[in-house]
């Protein structure tokens, strides 16, 4: 069993921030780490030894609503585009992701669902596919955003029962204001399967009620969602305002203004608040126009928007998101990391073994220098990207 031993690294763990620090990767699995100058260990014990520089060691990101990357969606349900999409990740920091779909015919949704079951678990050189989130198709038409309006439909049993017994679907954004939807939530509860509100135009009453029967997330927060008002708090005030509940962010300073990020900060706590990107198939690329499935999406200063202007997706990587929430909060990287990660993990039930830099969690983690550029990667143990 291949042992990995990191020193001299700016480390941050759940138990502590040691500058420097020391950890030891045996097989997949972290074995040791510590504060000051690792343990003289036998020569002959250690296969590697990675002298950090001081550089940030952080846990791997994990972005739980990521659509695509370099050309390729996870709507094209094709394994060698959904390969090269965890490798690109991967050179970003991203570890472990979500492959996430779009409002679309049961056809196509199927599809994506049968090429994630045969390829969850780590990419050679690439991020972990942990499962898929589906965004949609049970959504609110009034608040559909970029997601193609005529697929948008409410929730019936013949269909979600298919979409959940795949077995792969660890996360699902709904418009809850809907009855139907509501009985969706309720047996998504009963499978463990976390729940969000997204595109939605659900009140604040709705949410309270959603909350009650299991609702946990709202989708990339403040977008696609009713907005907090003095007399009705709307989607955005539950949100903000309901303990249960933690909010994905996006955060490329476009999607919701820094100074808002703050107040989200501020009043969710960094353990209230999960980064995403919501990057789609121009993400990595040249600015431009890219068809995104039968519309054209123009991308242009950092922004990926459909020809009315309206945002779709966005073209961020994990690395500047938590480098943007940063700025935009004032907190430390000892503050903010578990925003890129932990929260992410235990949102989704895997944070026993990823999301945080433990014994004998995976060894999912990156080297991460003062411009927020990835160094190194690794996946479950084994180094998948290194400048």
């Amino acid at each position: 069993m291949k042992r990995i031993l990191i020193t001299n690294a700016n480390l941050y763990s759940s138990i502590g921030h040691w500058q420097p620090g020391w950890l030891l990767v045996e097989g997949k699995t972290i074995r040791a780490l510590g504060p000051g100058q690792a343990p003289a260990y036998a020569p002959n014990t250690i296969e590697q030894s990675i002298d950090a520089h001081g550089l940030a060691l952080l846990p791997g990101f994990i972005d739980l609503h990521v659509h695509g990357a370099i050309g390729y969606e996870a709507m094209d349900a094709a394994l060698p585009g959904l390969q090269e999409m965890a490798r690109f990740y991967a050179r970003h920091g991203v570890t472990a992701f979500l492959a996430t779909t779009w409002t679309a015919q049961r056809e196509a949704i199927r599809d994506v669902l049968e090429m994630v079951r045969n390829s969850t678990g780590p990419v050679e050189d690439g991020a972990c596919v942990l499962g898929v989130h589906l965004e949609g198709p049970y959504l609110n038409p009034a608040r559909h955003g970029a997601q193609e309006v005529s697929q948008i439909r409410r929730a019936l049993p013949d269909e979600f029962e298919e979409f959940l017994d795949s077995g792969v679907v660890r996360l699902i954004a709904i418009a809850p204001e809907f009855p139907e939807n509501l009985r969706l939530l309720d047996e998504c509860a009963r499978r463990g399967i976390t729940v969000s509100a997204g595109h939605s135009a659900a009140n604040y009453a709705e949410m309270q009620i959603a909350v009650q029967h299991g609702l946990r997330q709202v989708t990339h927060c403040f977008n696609a969602m009713t907005g907090l008002a003095h007399r009705e708090p709307g989607t955005v005030g539950a949100a903000m305002s309901l303990p249960e509940i933690q909010c994905e962010l996006i955060a490329d300073n476009i999607h919701v203004h820094p100074a808002v990020q703050k107040i989200l900060v501020d009043v969710k706590g960094t353990q209230g608040v999960i980064l995403i990107t919501d990057a789609i198939r121009g993400t990595g690329l040249a600015g431009g126009e890219y068809m995104e499935r039968d519309h054209k999406v123009y991308i242009r200063d950092g922004a990926a928007r459909l020809a009315d202007g309206t945002l779709a997706g966005s073209v961020l990587t994990m690395n500047r998101a938590l480098q943007n929430i940063m700025r935009a909060s004032g907190r430390s990287l000892a503050e903010a990391w578990p925003m890129s990660s932990l929260n992410a993990a235990r949102a989704i039930g895997v944070a026993a073994s990823k999301g945080s830099l433990d014994v004998g969690k995976d060894a999912d983690l990156i080297l991460l220098d003062d411009d927020f550029e990835v160094g190194l990667t690794m996946v479950e143990g084994k180094i998948v990207w290194e400048i």
